[in-house]
C-alpha cells in the first residue's frame, strides 16, 4: 500500500509539472501573439491604417492620453486622419503579464518623432497596453502612455 500511495503522489507530482509546462507554453504563444498585434498597431498608426484599428480595438476600448480618454470610435477616425504624423519609432523594454485566461497586458518604453496637430508627442513613454481574448481574438481594450520623466 505504501508503494501505491508513493507511485499516486509521483504520478500526479508528474501531471502538475506537465500542466506548469503547457502553462508557460501557452503564455510565451500568448506573449508573442500581442507583442506583435502591438507592433502592427505601431505599424498601422504611422501609415494612417484605421481599418486595422477597427479590428485592434475591442468594441468597449478605452484610450487615457494627456489630453484626455477616448473610445474605439475617437482612436479609429484619429489614425485615419492626417492630424498626426509618425516619422519613426522603437519599441524597447517589453514586458508581458498573464492576468488572466482571456486578459494579458504590455508595458514598454516607446520613443517616437512624432506630431499631431503640429505639436510633438511626448517622447519616450511608459506605455500600458491591455488586450482580452474574445470572439476567438486578442483585443486592445486599454491604452495608456505615461511621458517618462
Amino acid at each position: 500500500m505504501p508503494r501505491l500511495i508513493l507511485v499516486l503522489m509521483c504520478f500526479l507530482g508528474c501531471l502538475t509539472g506537465m500542466a506548469w509546462a503547457s502553462e508557460a507554453v501557452d503564455d510565451a504563444s500568448v506573449k508573442n501573439e500581442i507583442v506583435a498585434l502591438e507592433r502592427q498597431s505601431w505599424a498601422a498608426w504611422k501609415g494612417h491604417d484605421g481599418k486595422f484599428y477597427e479590428g485592434f480595438l475591442s468594441s468597449d476600448h478605452i484610450e487615457v492620453a494627456p489630453n484626455g480618454v477616448s473610445g474605439k470610435a475617437q482612436v479609429v477616425a484619429s489614425v485615419a486622419g492626417p492630424a498626426c504624423t509618425v516619422e519613426s519609432y522603437a519599441l524597447s523594454a517589453i514586458k508581458f503579464a498573464r492576468i488572466a485566461a482571456d486578459v494579458a497586458a504590455l508595458t514598454y518604453r516607446a520613443e517616437q518623432k512624432a506630431t499631431c496637430g503640429g505639436k510633438p508627442v511626448p517622447s519616450p513613454a511608459w506605455t500600458t497596453s491591455v488586450y482580452v481574448h474574445r470572439d476567438g481574438r486578442w483585443q486592445n481594450m486599454i491604452y495608456q502612455p505615461t511621458p517618462a520623466s
